[in-house]
Parts: C-alpha cells; structure tokens; sequence
C-alpha cells in the first residue's frame, strides 16, 4: 500500500488535539535534515533539523499545522526535548560511522527557552552523545526576545556556556531594539526568507540584506540566509559577503537515510552558484 500522501489542509477540533498529545507521547515524529552551505563555494557547513508528525492516515504533517497548536496546548516544549535529543542521537551516530564531526541546529520554543533546567539538560546531552561544545546549534526567534529582552539575554549567555552554538531565526521580522541587539550573546544571525524573496529583484530588500550583513559583521556575528531558491538570488547575497545560504537551490529536506547519502556524496551534490547567473 502506498505511504499516504502529505496533508495540505490544517486540521483542528477535539480529535486532532487528542491525537496530538497521543503522538507527543508516543514520539511520532521525524527530523528531517536541511543542508546550509557556504558563500562561495557552496560547501557543507551543516543542517538545520526540522520536524515531521508522521501521523497514520495523513501522512507527514508539516510543522506549521501542529507546531501552533502544540504551543496551545503546552506540548512544545516537551517535543522541543525530544527534538534535541534525537538531533543529539543523529549526530553521534552520523559521526561513529565515518561520516564526520556534522553540526546541526534545532529551534527552541518559548517555553523552552524559560525552563531553567534546559543548560543542565544541555550539558548532559552533550556528554551523554560524546559531542563537543558547538555541535547542536539553538535557533531562538526574535519575537522571543522581546518580551523581558535582559532575562532572555540571561538564559541565552547560560545556554551559550553549557556548550551550545546560538542563532537568531527570522532576523528582521521582530523589530529588535538596537541597544539590545549589540548585547546579544549569539554566534550568527538568520535572515529571514521575506528578505531574501525579492533580494535580486528589490532595490530595498537588497539594501537591507546588504546592511543587516553588514552590521551583524561588525558585530562578530555570522550570517545565514533563509530561503535562498535560485542563482540570482544567491549571486546577489554573495556579494553582500553573506556566509551561509540554505534553501531549495542547494537541498529540500532530507529524511534521515537521504540526510547520511548527502555526507556520503552518493546521490546528492550541494549546488554552487554559477558565476553567469
């Protein structure tokens, strides 16, 4: 029988919230691996792990159907645990089976970002999975730090001490004030793809690609680039000095077995840009 195909329709009511907790409980879910590649030259520089509810009749539920409810409901931060932990898992295995010391980063939710036991809870995956500080990358939103912007500056400098790497998803969308963004204890910056969309064709989302990367360098931080999906698009950030671009112009989502034929160099070749585009 034929995997059912990918759900399209967001689903709600009593029965999904149910059969939500259920597969919470039950781990339902899957990470699935998309690759970030460097600017220039289009090399591996690690994934961003990104969840999947394999649900029996729906097949694989994208994350913007659940993830809203899940924090509804309370959920997230349990899936949240169980994310790290599988990212964790996939690494140690990726890297006793020759294929490399792969970094990937996962996203925190809110509440998990407010749990005061999650720099321990770090230190022990960490240990227990034999990874080195800086392997599994937290992406924390810029909507999260605006409220009580110094408690979450706090919890992220913890978190960046108990050995994990720190990136701000969505940069641009949240309105960050600029005496807190300085104070930011963060490795790099991810623009958000509503930026990047039009980069090669708007005069002003250019301008802000180009100054966003600008500052986030003066800074020390590094760059990455959501949502990059043709050669124009990536010509246009290259020469803005952007460091990392992820989309579809390099991968999709990869599930696990793709994820480990793409370290392989089997079947999947990260793309670079052509120098005619």
């Amino acid at each position: 029988m034929p995997a059912p195909a990918p759900s399209t329709a967001p689903p709600s009511g009593e029965s999904f919230d149910h059969e939500l907790r259920a597969a919470v409980s039950a781990g339902d879910f899957e990470l699935h691996y998309q690759p970030k590649v460097r600017c220039p030259d289009g090399g591996f520089a690690g994934f961003e792990a990104l969840v999947r509810w394999r649900h029996p009749t729906r097949g694989l539920v994208p994350p913007g159907q659940f993830i809203p409810r899940l924090g509804e409901l309370g959920l997230a931060p349990l899936l949240g645990r169980w994310v790290m932990t599988e990212a964790c898992r996939q690494m140690a295995a990726w890297e006793a089976a020759g294929l490399g010391a792969v970094s990937v980063s996962v996203n925190l939710s809110p509440g998990q970002l407010r749990d005061p036991a999650l720099p321990e809870r770090l230190r022990q995956l960490l240990r227990d999975h034999g990874l080195g500080p800086g392997r599994l990358e937290l992406e924390v939103t810029e909507a999260m730090l605006m409220d009580a912007p110094d408690e979450a500056i706090a919890r992220l400098r913890a978190l960046r001490d108990a050995g994990a790497r720190l990136s701000i998803d969505d940069f641009g969308t949240g309105w960050s004030s600029m005496a807190q963004f300085r104070h930011l204890p963060v490795h790099q910056l991810k623009l958000d793809r509503v930026f990047v969309q039009h980069v090669d064709r708007d005069r002003r989302d250019a301008s802000l690609c180009a100054g966003v990367i600008a500052l986030a360098h003066r800074l020390g931080f590094g760059v990455v680039a959501e949502g990059v999906e043709n050669e124009a698009q990536a010509k246009r950030l290259a020469g803005f000095d952007c460091d990392l671009f992820q989309g579809f112009l390099y991968s999709r989502p990869l599930n696990e077995e793709r994820a480990g034929d793409y370290l392989r160099g089997a079947r999947i070749t990260p793309r670079t840009p052509s120098p005619s585009a």
